[in-house]
């Protein structure tokens, strides 16, 4: 899996680094708070490889990866300069 590269599509299916507020993982999930929720485009998410689900809960816009997850947070923190 190429982590930078499903980062980069990530972040820009977001809404870019300027939607999103802050970004945690957990053991299999991208944890988005997002400015505008309305701004994600969760077809494309959904359907980029890597990526096994949506979740939205709890005010959070939640991205299941998987166990390889850790290796794109790292790069979504490279990519948005994101300081959690």
């Amino acid at each position: 899996m190429d982590y930078q590269k499903l980062s980069k599509d990530i972040l820009r299916l977001v809404g870019g680094s300027d939607n999103v507020v802050a970004v945690t993982n957990c053991l299999t999930r991208l944890r988005f708070n997002l400015k505008d929720e309305s701004k994600a485009d969760d077809a494309a998410i959904e359907a980029l490889e890597g990526v096994s689900g949506i979740v939205k809960k709890g005010g959070q816009y939640q991205i299941i990866i998987g166990n390889d997850v850790g290796y794109v947070y790292e790069e979504l923190n490279k990519l948005g300069k994101f300081s959690n």
